[in-house]
């Protein structure tokens, strides 16, 4: 069956053996926009039948030669696809209580004495083309429902088809990185065996032979003891780094004061000798892995001390708050979870904007070796300290103006 439309005419089969009858029935529905398919007989009305199902209603006349509208009905009653179409019977003779219940047997749901009476037959044409409608309409409305349907199954599928592939390559992605990680300490742990040992002996000939080396020697010995020095803080940022991963997440309710006043206890003298200003803001405490927190803070202060600038004393300011996402406006936040919202911020060399991202990364470098000292490592361990504890942290500077660390850490009650 085809689908129609608003502007798809309503069709209408009708069936009498009299040329006259048929258009008289026109006359009468003509106003209301039907398309008229005619058959005289009931054998050419079957014919028509079985090219096209699409009619709203058939108006059928009783007597007709060969074969009348009962036995037309009846064939009619016999098609799946045909036996809904209502049928209304057009007769002069079906008066008699027999007749009339003969008429309903084969099949019609209706029938008119004639003369007939326009008004009502306009009516009850009205009333059957209406639900045929209506029946049209809640069909597609089905039909595309079921399409929609499908598609979504067939993307829902697709979805799940690829989630799991991402899921696989998430797994697999996380076991190769703590074999990496495992690596990395192990690789590290066992390179300080021999690191020692080049340096007790650099130690042993740093009191014995030093002074009896020429000056050529003693400039090759002092990078030999710079090679080695470097080669021992390198490790040991690698050890530091793969621990962050490895170690046992164990979460603590802690007051980020204490943790600022230890570090600031740890790194005296280096807080004394660059005259470093720290002022904090910190309002309440954080359920946080306490010893990596020490760990992130450590690093961050390292970090302003190192790329302060030389002849400016260095000010440090260390804020806090916790409220929702909503209200602290990042695009990453979930609006209604609560974060602890930390910003470290400090007024050294600060960075070009476009090195944002790039500062995050191991063994990634702004400036020369020969300028700063430092692994590469240090900012790479902080961010991921801030993703153990699922948050997140962002940096932003103009150069000779400072650095500013924003960290987002998700509130749990």
């Amino acid at each position: 069956m085809k689908s129609i439309n608003a502007d798809t005419p309503i069709k209408i089969l009708i069936v009498d053996d009299k040329k006259e009858n048929l258009l008289s029935l026109q006359v009468i529905l003509a106003e209301r926009g039907y398309e008229f398919v005619e058959a005289s007989s009931g054998k050419d009305a079957l014919r028509i039948l079985l090219k096209n199902q699409d009619f709203a209603i058939i108006l059928m006349d009783v007597q007709m030669p060969l074969m009348d509208g009962f036995e037309t009905a009846e064939l009619i009653r016999q098609s799946e696809k045909l036996k809904h179409v209502p049928i209304i019977f057009l007769t002069a003779n079906m008066n008699t209580t027999e007749y009339i219940f003969k008429g309903y047997q084969s099949g019609a749901v209706d029938y008119m004495i004639k003369p007939l009476s326009p008004a009502i037959l306009q009516a009850k044409v009205m009333v059957f083309t209406d639900l045929f409608k209506k029946n049209q309409e809640l069909r597609i409305r089905e039909e595309e429902t079921a399409r929609l349907n499908y598609i979504i199954l067939k993307a829902n599928s697709k979805l799940e088809t690829q989630y799991a592939a991402i899921e696989k390559h998430a797994q697999e992605l996380k076991r190769k990185n703590m074999e990496l990680d495992a690596f990395t300490y192990i690789s590290s742990h066992d390179l300080q065996e021999p690191l020692r040992k080049i340096q007790t002996f650099a130690n042993v000939i740093l009191s014995n032979e030093y002074p009896n080396l020429s000056e050529d020697g003693k400039l090759k010995f002092d990078r030999i003891l710079y090679s080695t020095t470097r080669m021992r803080e390198l490790i040991n940022s690698l050890l530091t780094f793969s621990r962050t991963n490895i170690a046992d997440r164990k979460f603590e309710n802690t007051d980020l004061n204490v943790i600022i006043a230890n570090v600031k206890e740890a790194l005296i003298e280096n807080i004394q000798q660059k005259n470093v200003t720290i002022d904090t803001e910190i309002h309440g405490a954080l359920n946080i892995i306490p010893f990596q927190f020490v760990q992130l803070m450590e690093n961050l202060l390292t970090n302003s001390i190192k790329f302060s600038k030389k002849d400016t004393p260095l000010e440090i300011k260390i804020k806090s708050l916790i409220d929702d996402g909503a209200t602290l406006r990042n695009e990453k936040l979930a609006p209604l979870q609560k974060y602890c919202y930390l910003t470290f911020e400090d007024n050294g060399i600060g960075f070009d904007p476009q090195h944002s991202e790039k500062i995050f990364g191991v063994f990634q470098r702004l400036h020369g070796r020969d300028l700063y000292e430092g692994t590469g490592i240090g900012l790479a361990i902080v961010k991921r300290i801030v993703e153990n504890h699922n948050g997140f942290i962002t940096a932003s500077s103009i150069p000779m103006q400072g650095v500013k660390f924003d960290i987002y850490i998700p509130v749990h009650n």
